[in-house]
């Protein structure tokens, strides 16, 4: 089965900039989920296994239910830390980027991130990628970026070296960025690499309900209380939204992640198509935060686009919108009204 992706230029081109560095920086997305730590640890563990210094930094927190992955103790924090982590991107001799398309992805660390003189490499599966790099990898019809961080250390043949550790990073990210592998997962390539990730003896079974299955009481009444009180369906539209406030987060003493995945319940009713999740930003007035989920066909990054000033792929994607939670809310409706050819 073919998993090797990179060409033959581009195995010579990364390996050249790896072996010509000592001093590298691993970077994700702001708010990073499974696939943005899944991969950046995986390939931080596969730079340090070729004896090279390598750190990981993220723009800000991640949810509690990802504390447990191998090396997520090692992750700098460029919000708690920014001259730590400002004077390593400074010092970097090569930055890779893992898991976003552009520097706006990173937020308060873009500037830092852009005026680093190191050489930079891209790493992504989301569509059009914008950053000055001197090498892109950039494969949005792959479920993941972990799946091409596997896919890489195959082609470079390293996968026999990498350690149990290294495999159950690849694996939470490719489960997270699939939901389980139910959506974006129908490649036969995905199963093999699951097989082969499964020789390192990693417990998938562990990892699914470290993730899953790792709510507080709280949240999981939270989670109910939005389901029964807050979703607004469109039965005929085959749509539905739901808004969460910040007073209802601090009544359900709410913690970063215990949203995480809510989007995807609507679609769990019969004959649903399209969901969407609006959440105001704890910290910022008028500042909602958009998901958007979607099955088959209907093109949710086009949406997120058109309405919510974002992005991402067809069946899952995000944005954001500078009003109220009410505005988003008439914003959200006009998105459904406008696509209701497709949704109906």
């Amino acid at each position: 089965m073919k998993i090797e992706l990179l060409t033959e230029a581009e195995v010579a081109s990364l390996n050249t900039l790896i072996e010509s560095s000592e001093n590298i920086v691993v970077c994700c997305h702001k708010s990073p989920d499974g696939d943005a730590l899944g991969s950046s640890l995986a390939w931080n563990a596969y730079l340090t296994s070729r004896g090279k210094h390598a750190n990981v930094i993220v723009p800000d927190a991640f949810p509690d239910f990802l504390k447990w992955i191998p090396g997520a103790d090692r992750i700098i924090r460029f919000d708690k830390n920014a001259d730590k982590a400002g004077e390593m991107l400074e010092k970097a001799e090569l930055i890779f980027c893992l898991d976003f398309n552009g520097a706006d992805r990173v937020d308060e660390m873009r500037e830092p991130l852009e005026q680093a003189k190191a050489k930079k490499v891209m790493i992504d599966h989301h569509l059009d990628p914008s950053m000055d790099t001197v090498l892109t990898i950039s494969h949005p019809n792959m479920s993941s970026t972990s799946e091409l961080v596997f896919r890489i250390v195959w082609q470079l043949g390293a996968f026999e070296e990498m350690t149990k550790e290294w495999a159950t990073c690849v694996y939470c990210g490719m489960m997270t960025d699939t939901g389980g592998f139910t959506y974006n997962s129908t490649q036969p390539e995905i199963f093999f690499i699951i097989s082969q990730l499964l020789t390192k003896n990693i417990d998938k079974d562990k990892i699914y309900r470290n993730v899953f299955n790792n709510f507080s009481p709280w949240a999981i009444r939270f989670r109910g209380y939005l389901m029964s009180q807050k979703l607004n369906v469109f039965a005929d539209l085959h749509a539905s939204y739901f808004a969460i406030s910040k007073r209802e987060m601090r009544d359900f003493h709410f913690i970063k992640g215990d949203a995480e995945g809510l989007v995807n319940e609507p679609l769990r009713i019969k004959g649903m198509k399209l969901s969407i999740s609006l959440r105001e930003d704890d910290r910022h007035d008028n500042l909602v935060w958009v998901s958007l989920r979607s099955v088959d066909d209907f093109p949710c990054n086009k949406m997120a686009a058109d309405f919510f000033n974002g992005g991402g792929h067809l069946n899952a994607s995000g944005g954001r919108l500078r009003c109220s939670l009410e505005e988003a809310e008439k914003v959200a409706r006009r998105a459904i009204a406008h696509y209701e050819d497709l949704l109906k």
